[in-house]
């Protein structure tokens, strides 16, 4: 791989070295996207009953309660596996609570 400095002129590129310099440049912007995108989707998920629990601060039973009712549409399991989405969890928990008190 050749190096580049800086004061280069582009003018004293060949289209290889341009055309390395380009790659480099997608590759690079593509995986700090894709770092971001990772560090956004797993902020917005909370895992297991012990996630759960933290979330709402309550007790094992109680989330597993919350599971397996109104939290139902923001669960997903796999074998043992839970992954809630925090988002929707939140919204659901909110428009539960004004439900129970009407």
């Amino acid at each position: 791989m050749p190096v580049f400095y800086e004061n280069t002129p582009l003018g004293s590129l060949t289209v290889g070295d341009l055309k390395h310099l380009v790659e480099e440049f997608i590759s690079t912007a593509a995986s700090s996207l894709h770092k971001e995108e990772k560090t956004a989707t797993s902020a917005n998920l909370v895992y297991g009953l012990r996630g759960i629990q933290e979330l709402f601060g309550c007790s094992h039973k109680t989330a597993q309660a919350y599971e397996d009712g109104f939290l139902k549409s923001a669960v997903r399991q796999n074998g043992r596996k839970i992954v809630v989405d925090r988002d929707l969890a939140l919204e659901l928990f909110a428009a539960h609570a004004e439900g129970g008190k009407k």
